[in-house]
């Protein structure tokens, strides 16, 4: 990776990109040291304190920090990437909007991408105004009077936009994907704080050198497994049949299709978490006295718990299905083989090939899943071992940072190849 980046900085055209994905970058964290009118920040920051197991400060570790803080970035990029998922959901819900992304060609997927803008808007006032009813019970609202909620509702509005069309920004003139590599920025913001954390433990004597070793090791082995899955991928054997055309033969190569093992990414942890941690927010909001039903039901849904671990573990598993089906299907790739005169070696076109590629599909999914679920988990039982305190490692937070770095790797390595290619001229 570090040679790649170096090799590119030597290439002009390049180098601009690159400086230009830095650039971005700064004048996103400076939007984080911006604060909106009306809000007792420190204040705030001590209740987060309290919200760090809870659904509230999940989505604080994954903003850099800006949700505790009420940076004109708070919201950072959910509401584009809820909205993208809103979108791939509808094209599977609505087959008129699939058709127009697919019959549509380049003029159906910029309706598809101005959809998607207005769907993040309507998201961003959605969760801007959820956002200011929190703070406003919270007590940390210097005015509560209307005009101050609607300055701090479209304030929150205009920095979600305003990072979309920076991602879009990255996009176009820079090096990757600008929202994945917004929420790199995010995640890696939090760095520093971690790193005082062991500090901090160490001088308090709460952390000793062999759980720091510990940990650094298990870091180390779970980025280590996280680029292998991530890499993995099984490859299906294609042939193509060959045909005349005129006087001409075409067809007969050999090729693959390939089939990742990880197919549905760090969606199915993402909404796992909402999903399980949202009692846990609930019930600290609704602070219920010791003792009652709604006290016992958010202990037993308390970060780390077993319940809480296996649901987890059953909704990421669930969810792995259900975004796997969405993104592959199985009829369409048969009929797309069928119709270009491909096959796979040993089973008929149609039905036959179709079964065959579900059921690899099943076995794949399955073994991504419960990668996910390791993932996911093993952070949760590291940090109850007596001696690591609550310093659990975050899984989803390596899972993204480490996906997108081989992800823009990627792409930096084919401009780099499309630069160098001297074609059939030469």
């Amino acid at each position: 990776m570090i040679e790649t980046l170096k090799n590119a900085w030597r290439i002009p055209e390049l180098r601009k990109k690159l400086l230009f994905v830095v650039f971005a970058l700064v004048i996103f964290r400076f939007g984080y040291a911006i604060y909106v009118p009306y809000v007792d920040t420190k204040s705030l920051a001590e209740i987060f304190q309290q919200y760090s197991n809870t659904l509230l400060g999940y989505f604080n570790t994954l903003s850099g920090g800006g949700f505790s803080q009420a940076s004109i970035f708070a919201l950072s990029v959910y509401p584009y990437i809820n909205s993208s998922i809103i979108m791939q959901l509808l094209q599977v819900a609505i087959p008129a909007l699939e058709r127009m992304v697919k019959d549509g060609g380049e003029e159906g997927r910029k309706k598809l991408a101005s959809i998607t803008r207005y769907v993040t808007i309507a998201l961003s006032l959605l969760m801007g105004w959820t956002y200011y009813i929190m703070l406003r019970s919270s007590g940390v609202l210097l005015r509560t009077d209307a005009w101050s909620a609607i300055v701090i509702i479209m304030t929150f509005t205009a920095g979600s936009a305003f990072i979309m069309w920076l991602g879009e920004q990255i996009n176009s003139k820079g090096v990757g994907n600008g929202i994945s590599i917004i929420l790199f920025a995010s995640i890696v913001s939090r760095g520093p704080a971690a790193i005082m954390t062991i500090i901090n433990g160490m001088r308090s004597g709460s952390m000793n050198v062999i759980s720091l070793i510990i940990i650094l090791v298990v870091s180390v082995l779970m980025i280590g497994f996280i680029v292998f899955i991530t890499n993995a991928e099984r490859r299906l054997p294609i042939q193509y049949a060959k045909r005349m055309v005129g006087r001409k033969l075409y067809g007969g190569q050999s090729t693959y299709l390939p089939m990742k093992v990880n197919m549905s990414g760090v969606m199915p942890i993402i909404f796992a978490s909402s999903i399980v941690s949202f009692p846990g927010t609930l019930i600290q909001f609704l602070n219920p006295k010791e003792g009652t039903f709604w006290y016992n039901f958010g202990q037993a849904f308390n970060q780390g718990s077993v319940a809480y671990i296996v649901v987890y573990a059953l909704l990421i598993i669930g969810f792995a299905y259900f975004y796997a089906t969405i993104q592959f299907n199985p009829i369409e790739v048969s009929n797309n083989l069928k119709k270009n005169g491909g096959f796979i070696p040993g089973f008929r076109p149609g039905k036959p090939t179709t079964d065959f590629i579900a059921k690899v599909l099943n076995k794949i999914t399955l073994m991504g899943a419960l990668f996910l679920g390791i993932i996911a988990i093993f952070p949760l039982i590291m940090s109850n071992i007596n001696g690591l305190g609550g310093l659990a490692i975050g899984g989803t937070s390596v899972l993204i940072l480490v996906g997108v770095a081989l992800e823009t790797v990627k792409q930096i390595e084919a401009q780099m190849l499309m630069r160098h290619y001297k074609g059939f001229l030469e």
